[in-house]
């Protein structure tokens, strides 16, 4: 069986000789050029399974190359060779069409890593299991063009090992769709690890990540794998990455781009070889103005961008959506739907998205009689039902008002305390977000309740942040 045949792109002979050697000593074929010209020769005569090229060449740019291999060699994975610090020249690589990069001085034990993540890509094109875009049944269900360009979106996203963005409102689906990447990837039989980070406290959040040595700090009893390293090999998802205090993006950015780890407790760096894609209902850059995301670390999460859609926007899916909930719920006795069932859902908003369709269908599955659910059994929120909009979940009604409709006169008492004490408690935490322009770790701060208390309480009185 012939061994893989690799393509070196390298001016500084004694860098492509390093790279030649160490490419051989894995067992694969070499060939090298030192210009963009020579490149392109050798490619017009040999079928190679990975390309990897100098940014900067004597007669033109590495990156012409990554445009060209791209559009011109589709099942060729290329990766580009970066100047020290020169992050930016990568995220460009990357959006272009690049598979991954490697910065120089050429650390050996990434550059094997990155080869063997380039084979798999290539050895997996041929027989990879596509992503049918019409396929309204798979786990992203909906035949909607919105779902429709989702798919075929995954499609080309699962081979490339660029950073990748997932944003979208809550309960849209941001996991299943990074799950969804994953699964086509060729990293799909390593491990998938999904990280909330809103949900680590922050005195946790390093050793969370890169783990710990035994000893290193009280109650550290054995050592302990991060996330990082549980990962290694596979995807690492950051879901609700903007929750990130400022002290761990720092950490983050630097895991990143050295893409290597230090446990709490040791004295030596380990290299670690993840997919990493984020997520969060947040907008990102409005996050960066206001000084709560660092920049930088936006740039390199921020490769490529994903948008998953609101319910909202493909409410044609509500059919599919409701009847595989209903089945999944259910098992072989699957409750039926009364006449004006689904119409009373395509007429409802669903702030909380496909999440909250999960949790209505079944509130409305206990209190169905005999199998059948009734409109009465949904029991939608007043004042959310209407026309569907385009636009993200608009923001929650004047919580002032709600609690003025609602109050008694003096004197009286309320005439449903429960409604009564939540509007009240929704128009404080409003309040309190409004003043911290929704930073929700200083809103807490102002009410004296930790952060994970807002953070139910947002959810439980269904307070979203407002959209730009």
């Amino acid at each position: 069986m012939r061994s893989p045949r690799v393509l070196v792109v390298d001016d500084e002979a004694d860098l492509r000789e390093l790279l030649e050697l160490t490419l051989v000593k894995m067992g694969l074929d070499v060939d090298s050029a030192a210009t963009v010209a020579e490149a392109r020769a050798l490619l017009a005569r040999h079928p190679y399974q990975l390309v990897l090229t100098d940014m900067r060449l004597p007669d033109g740019l590495g990156l012409e190359l990554v445009r060209e291999v791209a559009a011109t060699y589709k099942n060729t994975p290329i990766a580009v060779v970066t100047a020290f610090g020169s992050a930016d020249n990568a995220v460009v690589a990357l959006k272009a069409g690049a598979f991954d990069y490697i910065a120089k001085p050429v650390a050996l034990d990434q550059l094997r890593l990155l080869v063997r993540s380039a084979l798999r890509v290539h050895d997996a094109a041929p027989g990879a299991r596509a992503v049918d875009v019409d396929d309204v049944d798979g786990p992203l269900k909906g035949g909607s063009a919105v779902m429709v360009a989702l798919r075929a979106q995954i499609a080309r996203l699962a081979r490339s090992m660029a950073p990748i963005a997932i944003h979208g409102e809550s309960g849209s689906g941001k996991e299943l769709a990074a799950r969804e990447i994953h699964a086509r990837s060729p990293r799909a039989g390593q491990p998938f690890i999904a990280v909330n980070c809103g949900a680590i406290p922050e005195a946790l959040m390093e050793a969370e990540f890169f783990g710990y040595r035994k000893g290193a700090f009280t109650g550290a009893a054995d050592d302990r794998d991060g996330f990082f390293q549980a990962a290694s090999g596979g995807t690492l998802l950051l879901d609700e990455v903007a929750d990130l205090p400022l002290a761990m993006q720092v950490k983050l950015l630097r895991a990143i781009q050295e893409r290597r780890v230090r446990k709490i407790g040791a004295t030596s760096e380990e290299p670690v070889d993840v997919r990493l894609i984020s997520a969060t209902h947040k907008n990102l850059a409005r996050c960066v103005e206001q000084g709560a995301f660092r920049q930088d670390l936006f740039y390199r999460l921020n490769v490529i961008e994903l948008a998953v859609p609101s319910l909202r926007e493909r409410q044609g899916d509500l059919p599919a959506l409701t009847d595989a909930i209903l089945e999944r719920l259910g098992g072989q006795h699957k409750a039926a739907l009364a006449p004006g069932v689904l119409e009373a859902l395509a007429g409802y908003r669903f702030p909380g998205n496909v999440r909250e369709l999960e949790n209505i269908l079944e509130r409305a599955l206990a209190f169905a009689n005999d199998g059948v659910i009734e409109v009465a059994d949904l029991g939608l929120k007043s004042g959310l039902s209407g026309a569907a909009s385009d636009d993200a979940a608009p923001a929650a009604p004047s919580s002032a008002a709600a609690a003025s409709s609602s109050s008694p006169a003096p004197g009286a008492l309320p005439a449903n305390l429960p409604d009564y004490l939540s509007a009240i408690e929704r128009d404080i935490i409003v309040r309190a977000l409004a003043q911290t322009q929704f930073n929700r770790t200083q809103a807490a701060q102002l009410l004296g309740i930790s952060f994970r208390q807002l953070r139910y309480q947002m959810q439980k009185l269904n307070i979203q942040e407002p959209e730009a």
